[in-house]
């Protein structure tokens, strides 16, 4: 029997604070400008909601309340034979305080060792910022009710 490989399902997060939208790089060696929101792939057993808390305070450090399901993005590479189902929920932060000490803290680091930087980005900001998938910041600020799709993207470094 062949086995081929099977598409990847992940959990994101869109967290807006202060109007403001947190995201991570998660580039080795800040090797890329691409930024995307945080969260990461579902362990065998885990829900998505579960996975999602666990992501974002891996990436992170910060603590959240898991919200609605806001956007399907598909992404693939098929050079690499790579493709991911993401599901992204809107977040709120468990503790806001978290924030100010989180953000200061020089000796933060992602365990997994797979995000370099975590940063809050405004609407504007997000204009000029590389980003995927390209509907999130419409996302983000839109209206609260309903889910986006965006259909099958390539992967970009």
């Amino acid at each position: 029997m062949i086995k081929t490989p099977q598409p990847r399902i992940a959990a994101r997060a869109v967290i807006v604070h202060a109007n403001r939208l947190l995201l991570v790089n998660a580039y080795p060696g800040q090797t890329s400008d691409l930024w995307c929101a945080p969260g990461g792939g579902v362990i065998l057993g885990q829900s998505l909601p579960d996975t999602l808390a666990r992501e974002v305070m891996e990436e992170t450090g910060l603590q959240i309340d898991v919200g609605a399901p806001c956007l399907i993005n598909e992404f693939h590479s098929p050079k690499h034979g790579f493709h991911q189902i993401e599901v992204f929920f809107r977040a709120q932060l468990r503790h806001e305080s978290d924030i100010a000490q989180n953000q200061c803290d020089p000796d933060w680091h992602d365990p997994a060792g797979v995000v370099n930087r975590r940063q809050f980005f405004s609407q504007a900001e997000m204009a000029a910022l590389r980003h995927k998938p390209d509907s999130l910041a419409q996302i983000a600020w839109g209206p609260a009710d309903g889910i986006g799709y965006d259909p099958l993207e390539l992967i970009v470094p």
